[in-house]
């Protein structure tokens, strides 16, 4: 077994980190209206490349502006999205799905209120230009998956004024992803993730019932969310790679969903058109290794083994027989290293782990697949 010449790499990372106290509390004097956007623009510029100089120097050969300029991973980039606002929605498929924590309200749900649209040059677009401007290894972008416009609202919080098909609506967000990776592209991106929810939530018994709720069926939509998935990305250039990170929720240290990956592994898997998944196994959460055994040649699995929600480091040795016991379903060839998620989850509130912490658990995925693979 070798290193990897292409992403997935064998020692890869999730995308955010902990973001720096200078940071934080620029961000709250800009938002108090102290500071203005070039100014924190200037701090945010100054910890990504110290962020980028800090993955490189621990041996990551792809590198994340650690997501320092979001506020949330999926609703500043849904945002931007023409007719795409947020809503504390009552009787959606995930409320009241907080395990870790009290929640106080529903889950912010995506609303489509007319017809759907890029705005010009894309989203995301300059942020990658400058993360490739400062870095030596590879430039990853983390973008929320398609299917976060949908999930947690269903039909009910898509206009059918602008969308009286739900097909009509699928294929649109498609042309717009498909917009966003030609925009990427264009920049010089070669390595997009895309995160994901809802495919992970599609695992939870409690979550499928919430599904039922608001009118979908669970079963139909991993295949309905494949398609869309490979819709979206169907033009990227060939030396693009795209993989899924699946997750079960990570802010402050809680988590939304339980469950194995059966439910969902064959279309998941099988049908969407991707490079690669970056999979949740860092607990009792994630269900056993055995869905492992629908990945078909080709496609790689990283394996999130270690937990960036817990201050407690991993043994090697654990992390080794986690990684031979996944062999067993499918080839260690196919297979490489990660954190569970980000460290912060792109919220505001942080994970319960410090940054050297953060910097050992990093340092320990880079030498536990140097041993494994190399």
């Amino acid at each position: 077994m070798t290193k990897r010449s292409e992403p997935p790499f064998r020692a890869d990372q999730v995308g955010s980190l902990l973001r720096p106290p200078e940071l934080m509390a620029m961000r709250k004097r800009h938002e108090a209206g102290e500071a203005t956007a070039a100014e924190l623009h200037g701090v945010e510029d100054k910890c990504i490349r110290e962020a980028v100089a800090m993955q490189e120097e621990i041996g990551f050969e792809a590198v994340t502006d650690g997501e320092f300029r979001r506020g949330g991973f999926h609703t500043d980039f849904m945002r931007q999205i023409g007719n795409v606002t947020f809503e504390f929605l009552q009787g959606r498929a995930d409320v009241g799905q907080d395990r870790g924590r009290k929640r106080t309200l529903p889950p912010l749900t995506a609303v489509v209120t007319g017809p759907m649209s890029l705005p010009p040059g894309g989203i995301e677009v300059d942020n990658f230009k400058f993360l490739k401007s400062v870095a030596k290894a590879l430039p990853k972008v983390c973008i929320p998956s398609p299917t976060m416009t949908h999930f947690r609202g269903g039909r009910e919080a898509i206009d059918k004024n602008a969308y009286p098909e739900m097909s009509d609506f699928f294929a649109d967000l498609a042309r717009i992803y498909r917009e966003q990776v030609a925009a990427l592209a264009e920049a010089g991106c070669r390595y997009v993730q895309l995160d994901d929810t809802n495919l992970a939530y599609l695992c939870d018994a409690q979550m499928r019932e919430g599904v039922k709720a608001i009118g979908e069926d669970p079963e139909e939509l991993p295949r309905t969310y494949a398609a869309l998935i490979n819709d979206s990305i169907r033009d990227r250039p060939a030396d693009m790679k795209v993989c899924i990170h699946l997750c079960r929720g990570n802010s402050s240290s809680s988590w939304y969903a339980e469950g194995g990956y059966e439910p969902v592994a064959d279309a998941l898997f099988n049908l969407t058109d991707v490079d690669g998944f970056f999979l949740e196994y860092d607990d009792e959460r994630s269900g056993d290794f055995a869905p492992l055994r629908f990945v078909p040649k080709g496609k790689i699995v990283v394996l999130g083994l270690i937990s960036s929600k817990r201050a407690a480091m991993e043994n090697p040795d654990d992390l080794k027989r986690r990684i031979d016991e996944a062999a067993k379903y499918m080839p260690l060839d196919q297979l490489c290293l990660s954190p569970q998620c980000g460290f912060q989850s792109s919220t505001r509130g942080a994970n319960d782990i410090n940054v050297e912490q953060e910097k050992a658990k990093l340092k320990l995925v880079v030498d536990v697949a140097a041993q494994v693979w190399n």
